[in-house]
């Protein structure tokens, strides 16, 4: 493995060099950067260790770059931060920690590099190697085998990992987050750990363990990471729900897919289609309820509402998980409540009717909902597989020939309230929820067309249907 800064990375080393020669501190860059710059990974930030004051240091870098620049200080917690050249640094003192059983925030003391590798939570980011003036790298200080590890793809604790994860359960989160998007494996003492280990997770603040889920969910195969919060046991901490999906129940020798085992491959397949987050959300969401709506009826296996349940259970989900209460949720709400429309209409004749409420339903969000349907085919049978695709494919035709005729993306009836109680010389009631009811219905039917003078006489005949008279 090759270790080797580029021109900007030189000349920002070498700063902090200086300033640590001026304020009379051993500096080192650690953890990290030196990890991801011997995987050939790019990166945008750098820890810095000294051994004496974090916040001094960082206070000398900035007196000696060019320009102003702002030193954000954490007194409380020894570190400084500074933004130079689109790099992001922090400076932290060598420290060593210890911790008490209830919490996961340490004691920490003043320590030597050797302590501040002691606490990393893994062999391949506990790598250091000292700044020098001269911009040049020397040898990488690496007591516990990190780069061997890097080479092997393993990750593993520095030191027992019992220890190390009883100190801070949050690492068992970041294990299983490097595991995923590095794609290493995870030693299998330091697997078994977390396994013995997972009960401590509930001491962790659930916005660190979101942020965890977060950064898995942004990798190229996020299964893997729920995969393994499956297999350890920290998905009954997690998530349970998704939980109880695993598993396959039988009767009169007639069995349903595992639903746990579907929802990883839907994710696999729509992350290789999209980056969206909140999609990716939506297809471990979208079969959340067949546990609660799972029945055995004339030989086969229902789960009839499952989608209207489980759009219901969205916004608890999201507020449990510390995640944004905002149009994302909404958004996602929306596709786990949708995402079996386009299935049932690739099983049946397509009709104007049905692709017009799909398209007044879904708005400008049908796109990412075929894109969905798409990914939410899993069938170990080839031929179900293209039949699917082609029939989606059908429909995604018909849906584009019916917008481009009459504009139902994100629709709003040519009839509004305020005509209607107008027209009617009445106030906010029932019949005014009626006519822009039916009046909608019509549209979407293709009884009358999507224009207001079509939709003005519609609702003068509904009017009088209902007793109302139309005021001059």
């Amino acid at each position: 493995m090759s270790f080797k800064l580029n021109i900007q990375e030189i000349e920002i080393t070498k700063l902090i060099a200086l300033a640590a020669q001026r304020v009379h501190v051993d500096a080192f860059v650690i953890g990290g950067f030196v990890r991801d710059k011997l995987l050939g990974r790019p990166t945008k930030d750098i820890d810095v260790v000294c051994v004496g004051s974090g916040i001094s240091l960082a206070e000398e870098v900035a007196q000696l770059i060019p320009k102003p620049c702002q030193v954000h200080s954490f007194k409380n917690f020894g570190t400084a931060m500074i933004q130079y050249q689109g790099m992001d640094i922090e400076f932290v003192g060598a420290r060593k920690e210890s911790y008490q059983r209830d919490s996961r925030k340490p004691i920490v003391e003043d320590g030597t590099l050797t302590d501040d590798q002691n606490r990393r939570d893994f062999t391949i980011n506990a790598l250091a190697y000292k700044l020098n003036i001269d911009g040049i790298v020397g040898k990488i200080i690496d007591p516990f085998n990190g780069i061997s590890d890097l080479e092997n793809g393993i990750l593993r604790t520095p030191l027992n990992p019992d220890i190390t994860y009883s100190d801070d359960p949050l690492r068992m989160m970041r294990a299983i987050r490097f595991a995923t998007q590095l794609q290493f494996s995870i030693d299998p003492i330091t697997l078994a750990s977390i396994s013995s280990q997972a009960e401590r997770l509930p001491i962790v603040s659930q916005e660190r363990i979101t942020d965890e889920i977060q950064k898995i969910m942004s990798c190229s195969r996020p299964s893997i990471g729920w995969r393994l919060m499956f297999e350890t046991g920290l998905l009954s901490f997690v998530f349970p729900e998704l939980q109880e999906m695993h598993g396959i129940e039988i009767i009169n020798g007639i069995g349903h897919k595992d639903n746990f085992f579907h929802t990883l491959k839907v994710l696999d397949n729509l992350a290789e289609k999209s980056d969206n987050i909140w999609l990716r959300w939506v297809a471990i969401l979208h079969d959340i309820a067949k546990p609660i709506t799972k029945k055995f009826m004339s030989g086969s296996w229902t789960f009839h509402g499952h989608e209207a349940l489980g759009a219901r259970f969205v916004p608890k989900f999201f507020r449990r998980m510390k995640l944004p209460m905002d149009a994302k949720m909404k958004y996602v709400q929306k596709l786990v409540g949708l995402h079996q429309r386009p299935v049932s209409l690739t099983m049946e004749e397509i009709t104007d009717s049905a692709v017009r409420r799909l398209l007044f339903d879904a708005g400008d969000d049908i796109d990412d909902l075929l894109l969905f349907c798409s990914a939410d085919s899993t069938s170990k049978h080839q031929w179900k597989l293209d039949l699917y695709a082609e029939n989606l494919k059908k429909l995604a035709l018909r849906i584009q020939e019916i917008e481009n005729k009459d504009h139902l993306r994100n629709w709003q009836p040519p009839i509004s309230g305020e005509v209607i109680m107008q027209t009617f010389q009445i106030g906010p009631c029932r019949e005014v929820g009626i006519i822009k009811n039916k009046i909608k219905d019509a549209i979407l039917d293709g009884i009358i067309a999507n224009e207001y003078d079509q939709a003005f006489t519609y609702m003068v005949q509904i009017g009088k249907e209902l007793g109302l008279q139309p005021r001059s």
